[in-house]
């Protein structure tokens, strides 16, 4: 009789001759390896038998669902041979990810930061297609679960991987890390988001820094952004990290900042610029890129996805290409042209110090009519009150037409008394203020969590 339980190495050499993995019994297809996992709202053994039905190769469940004692009950003798029983499924599907990891020897680059973590993937998934079959993660896919779907998309002709990892709880980027075994490391930067989960400003830093420790661990190196002191200072308390710098002012590099009606980020750098190396001699020749980025604060992400694409070979011609041709459309730093008026919708994450750089670079723009749409910051704890009134404060000194607030948290500054904000529970309300008086001609920044649902106002601008 056939033992059923999880086994990894068996299931490793049927993944072998699968077409991959899921999740979801709602988008299974044949060929495909279900993973029943179970969540607060979720049970997705409820729903392992259906995905068999469609056609799933193979399906691993937990020992103490339904799921299991139709299967080894033998009311559905077509599948006798097709599923595993597991004490923990979601324990297994990163134990599985992390063996089928193992077999790659191939550069793997773990991503994570408070801001810019998936831009910064996405550009440096387009510098490095210049020259190799490059995984990364899709969209935002990069938690305890999205991470190891990564994992085992890896394939025979995968040379290069761009791996990224969010987290909002101590521990999670280590786990991560041990998951992924990454040969190189990238931090875009340090600030403060996810307090609920980490507690303080240091308990964020303490949490990326597991990236770094990791390295340090293994003998990898961290991408480092020699412009940043923070994490400069983060690297130099891990003595004996191996480290290759980038940035900005370290390379003698700067963002052309907009101009003459121009919102997107332009960047100048030096023809001779060179991973590690501060380079650029004075008098030497600058070469330049347009990128369609809104917002300069992007010039550290496109200063990393260059230089690692150097660190690998990628001429930089191709990089600059590369960085040129990217159009973001996952709503960060992205460009709108809604036929009245222009959006720059930022509108996926939100925290304290990532509104603090889309209005100060708003602020600079030179362009009529500025209208700002700023949505709650979610997921900041104690520190809300705080954060929110501070971006209500820096808003007060900004030169616009008229700044909506919406969400619970920014309601609290009703009283503020500036003629020129407006204040809405929700997006919806939001939106019809905006349907009953369109706006024309107007440059618009909407920036908040992605759980406020911002992008909606858009359609009505």
């Amino acid at each position: 009789m056939m033992d059923n339980s999880f086994n990894p190495v068996r299931l490793l050499g049927i993944l072998d001759s699968s077409e991959g993995v899921s999740t979801d019994s709602r988008t299974i297809r044949p060929g495909e390896i279900f993973f029943a996992l179970k969540g607060d709202n979720f049970d997705g053994n409820a729903y392992a038998i259906d995905a068999l039905r469609k056609g799933a190769r193979f399906a691993v469940v937990d020992r103490r669902s339904r799921a299991a004692d139709i299967l080894a009950g033998g009311t559905e003798p077509d599948f006798s041979e097709r599923y595993m029983l597991s004490d923990d499924t979601l324990q297994s599907l990163q134990e599985l990810a992390r063996l089928h990891r193992s077999r790659f020897d191939i550069p793997l680059i773990l991503l994570t930061g408070t801001n810019g973590k998936t831009t910064t993937k996405e550009l440096l998934r387009s510098v490095l297609s210049m020259r190799y079959d490059t995984l990364s993660t899709e969209g935002n896919l990069n938690n305890h679960i999205g991470l190891p779907l990564t994992l085992l998309r890896l394939g025979r002709d995968t040379r290069i991987a761009v791996i990224e990892a969010g987290a909002n709880h101590p521990g999670e980027i280590a786990a991560l890390a041990s998951m992924a075994m990454p040969g190189y490391g990238l931090v875009t930067n340090v600030g403060i988001a996810h307090l609920e989960g980490f507690g303080s400003f240091e308990g964020v830093k303490k949490a990326k820094g597991e990236l770094y420790d990791y390295l340090l661990e293994t003998g990898g190196k961290a991408f480092l952004n020699a412009d940043d002191p923070l994490l400069t200072g983060m690297a130099s308390e891990r003595p004996g990290l191996s480290v290759i710098r980038y940035g900005l002012a370290f390379q003698g590099a700067y963002a052309v900042h907009a101009s003459g009606g121009e919102i997107c980020m332009g960047l100048s750098l030096p023809e001779d610029i060179t991973p590690d190396c501060a380079c650029g001699a004075a008098g030497g020749r600058m070469l330049s890129v347009q990128t369609a980025l809104a917002g300069d604060y992007n010039a550290a992400n496109v200063m990393a996805a260059i230089n690692v694409g150097l660190y690998f070979g990628v001429p930089l011609k191709d990089c600059l290409k590369a960085v040129g041709a990217y159009r973001p459309s996952n709503r960060r730093s992205q460009l709108v042209h809604t036929g009245r008026n222009t959006v720059i919708l930022d509108a996926y994450n939100a925290n304290p110090s990532s509104m603090r750089a889309s209005i100060a670079n708003f602020a600079s723009l030179d362009v009529p009519d500025k209208i700002m749409v700023l949505g709650d910051m979610l997921e900041l704890g104690a520190y809300s009150e705080e954060g929110h009134s501070m971006i209500v404060d820096m808003v007060s000194r900004m030169d616009f037409r008229v700044c909506c607030f919406v969400g619970r948290e920014f309601a609290r500054f009703r009283d503020k008394g500036d003629p020129r904000f407006v204040f809405f529970g929700n997006a919806d309300a939001a939106a019809g203020y905006f349907a009953a008086d369109p706006p024309s001609g107007a440059t618009v920044l909407v920036k908040g969590s992605n759980g406020v649902g911002l992008s909606r106002i858009v359609d009505v601008l």
